[in-house]
């Protein structure tokens, strides 16, 4: 669940070469500078990275590999009962390790042997041309920041636990890294602002927070709900609606709450057919005709 306004913190660059993410009030690591001045430094990170450079390094301390720890242990367990095979065994298959949190040039090197995917760092807010685009590549944009140690199920932001288990385990499976690649590839097809909104919310209602039946029962594919340790309990008693390409693209989301209108699939197969087609042929005159 993400805080509407701290999706991402603003990051800005001072005149004297440093960079500052501004973190609200509200965020549970306002108070500790240490964390702060830890944040500013990943930012800084990102900021000063160039594409097809291995990844800089990200210091995390004892604490922070603790909860990666123990937030990786807690959705283990909930993936074996609620995730849809695909993602477990996508999982399997990738094998992040439990004990520490990964540098992302650690995870490119497991992810980019078995679907070709790469990390590139964000310090924050990606633009949605670019945060989409990219995926057509075989890269995707994460944060390598962690949620604070006070709260370790809970993050007003996505960090890399969201970015790197929620995204990071679905990228290792080949059929799901090809509908990435569609939607990155849909991104770039497109040319008006109304139209890439359109195919972004697509992914929101599905590789992000996404569901489907599976020998009859519901469940979850979605980044947002695979790493939610509280949402992914919740997802089953929210507004299930069919897959539907004019709702998903059009339908206003609060994501200042766990999100209580999810979209189901009836198969993977299902998934592939409608939304996979959609992003392969989307252009801006069919969304237009889609939503008129």
């Amino acid at each position: 669940m993400f805080e509407e306004g701290q999706y991402f913190a603003p990051v800005a660059a001072n005149e004297d070469g440093t960079v500052e993410v501004q973190l609200a009030a509200s965020h549970p690591g306002f108070a500790d500078p240490v964390y702060r001045a830890r944040r500013n430094a990943i930012a800084a990170l990102a900021v000063g990275y160039r594409k097809g450079d291995p990844v800089p390094h990200a210091e995390y301390t004892d604490e922070e590999h603790e909860v990666w720890a123990l937030v990786t242990r807690e959705l283990a367990a909930k993936h074996r009962r609620y995730a849809v095979e695909e993602f477990l065994n996508a999982a399997e298959r990738l094998g992040l390790p439990g004990d520490h949190i990964p540098q992302l040039e650690e995870v490119s090197e497991l992810l980019a042997p078995l679907t070709g995917f790469r990390y590139l760092p964000a310090a924050g807010l990606v633009p949605l041309r670019e945060f989409y685009g990219v995926l057509a590549d075989g890269f995707f944009h994460s944060t390598q920041y962690i949620r604070h140690h006070s709260v370790p199920f809970y993050t007003p932001e996505p960090d890399v636990i969201h970015e790197v288990i929620g995204h990071g385990n679905t990228l290792a499976s080949d059929r799901f890294a090809e509908l990435y690649r569609l939607a990155g590839r849909a991104a770039r097809r497109v040319e008006s602002d109304e139209a890439l909104e359109f195919v972004s919310k697509v992914f929101w209602f599905t590789l992000e927070f996404g569901v489907m039946t599976e020998h009859k029962e519901l469940k979850a594919y979605g980044a947002g709900i695979l790493s939610s340790y509280g949402e992914i309990e919740e997802f089953r008693g929210m507004d299930i609606r069919p897959l539907d390409l004019a709702a998903m693209g059009t339908l206003e989301y609060d994501i200042t709450k766990y999100q209580d209108v999810l979209f189901a699939a009836e198969s993977f197969n299902h998934l592939e057919d409608l939304v996979g087609t959609f992003w392969a042929e989307c252009d801006d005159d069919t969304i237009a005709k889609i939503t008129a």
